[in-house]
């Protein structure tokens, strides 16, 4: 407000370095504040003066302007658009080449900013040059180059299986490989994200990725003691299992569900999430996998997901994903009934149907996981208390389990009279001439009609 980026410009320009410089850091910092410092920045003409003085200055100023350039680049699309404008990105990658490795870092980091926001100006970071560099980058021996390098190759893979290409025909995956048994966290954390990225988009690209031999290295990554690289390793592993059952066969044999389930056990919150659903991902593709998550010990963790966790998109996650386990047949969604989930879903259900618009999603889930599960559960026990609260909507599908069950069986039979099912079956209110009132009908056709009536 007090005019100060006018006074900042000329500064910019001094003929002391030193001056040069903290003008710069400056100018950075009031960028970095929020989107309207940024925008001044823009309007105040100040990006051609850095862009053009990038080149010949000492490393000093070189760092404090690339902080300007991420600093105005990180808040918006547009403003970031303003950089490319201003020829930026090729003065941002020439610094890639300089001899400091803090040259290398800001540099990079800028890029990063840029390429995040979308497609196009990822696809203009690439077209700038700056993937190859960005690979050379992270086989620098500083730890702080190599982060930041895996984080912005992963800024420009997450876009497009296009750009992914472009990272990998760069030769990106064998480097960032090797790296993930690298003791420092924050390293690990961006390099298993950028191979998340890479291998999220295609069977292809997921395939390159494994053929990196990751596994089973990465399955380490599930016990360390950081929470970000659990969820990026967890997250890493749901990307390639979601393409094919053979990826996903590839990750049961070298021990991934089991050390899966074994991560979601013994973490709480979010990091669980990308573990849910690879669990979900493995099931939906065929019985056998599924087979291998319920042997594997999988259904009581993610029952237990059910009730510890308190947001609604995790609760979601975990019945859909036992809904995958629960789906294939009698056999599986016996599994899943005997672990007393059916209860809890009826009653999740129930709850999220009540409010608001992200419990909607929930509630889609959850309705689908029960309707998986139940039309598939021949094992009454676990039906029978449902018969109790369910609402029509789900009742036919627990009445129709029922119909399909009792002519058959004469002990399920003789039990459903003793504990009270027959009697509370007479006491549904089913349309005349629906599906519900004909499973009903096929139910009282079992027993003689004076115990019906």
């Amino acid at each position: 407000n007090s005019g100060v980026m006018s006074l900042l410009r000329p500064l910019l320009l001094d003929v002391v370095p030193t001056i040069q410089q903290t003008a710069a850091l400056a100018l950075g910092r009031l960028a970095n504040y929020n989107d309207d410092l940024a925008e001044a920045v823009v309007k105040g003409d100040i990006l051609p003066q850095l862009v053009c003085s990038l080149s010949e200055r000492n490393r000093f100023y070189k760092k404090a302007a690339a902080f300007v350039l991420r600093a105005v680049g990180k808040h918006s699309p547009q403003l970031a658009q303003a950089i490319v404008q201003c020829g930026a990105l090729e003065m941002l990658v020439i610094c890639l080449e300089d001899f400091d490795p803090g040259v290398k870092e800001a540099a990079s980091w800028a890029l990063g900013y840029i390429a995040r926001h979308n497609s196009e100006l990822s696809q203009a970071v690439v077209d700038a040059g700056a993937v190859p560099l960005l690979v050379l980058c992270i086989q620098e021996p500083e730890i702080a180059l190599k982060r930041i390098a895996a984080s912005t190759l992963s800024d420009i893979s997450k876009h497009s299986p296009e750009l992914a290409q472009t990272v990998v025909d760069a030769g990106a995956i064998a480097h960032l490989a090797q790296m993930i048994l690298n003791p420092d966290a924050k390293l690990k954390c961006q390099v298993l994200s950028a191979l998340s990225q890479i291998a999220k988009h295609s069977v292809d690209l997921a395939e390159l990725v494994v053929e990196a031999e990751i596994f089973p290295v990465v399955l380490t990554c599930l016990k360390d003691s950081d929470e970000y690289v659990k969820k990026n390793g967890a997250t890493l592993i749901r990307e390639i299992a979601k393409h094919t059952p053979e990826l996903s066969q590839l990750i049961v044999n070298a021990g991934g569900v089991a050390a899966v389930i074994d991560c979601i056990g013994s973490c709480r919150g979010t990091v669980r999430l990308p573990g849910i659903m690879m669990l979900g991902y493995v099931a939906a593709h065929s019985e056998n996998l599924s087979m291998a998550v319920i042997v594997s010990k999988g259904i009581p963790p993610l029952c237990a997901c059910l009730i510890e966790e308190h947001e609604d998109h995790i609760k979601a996650a975990a019945a859909w994903a036992l809904g995958q386990v629960g789906r294939h047949t009698p056999e599986h969604a016996r599994a899943v009934a005997v672990a007393n989930v059916l209860p809890t879903l009826l009653a999740m259900y129930m709850d999220t149907r009540s409010s608001e618009d992200l419990q909607m999603k929930a509630s889609i889930f959850t309705k689908k996981a029960l309707k998986n599960i139940l039309q598939k559960c021949t094992y009454l026990p676990a039906l029978e208390p449902l018969l109790h609260d369910a609402p029509p909507n789900i009742m036919k599908h627990i009445v129709g389990q029922f119909s399909k069950v009792l002519p058959h069986d004469s002990k399920a039979r003789r039990l459903f009279v003793t504990t009270g099912g027959l009697k509370k079956v007479q006491e549904i209110k089913a349309e005349p001439g629906s599906l519900l009132q004909e499973y009903i009908n096929t139910i009282n056709n079992c027993y003689p009609e004076e115990i019906v009536r």
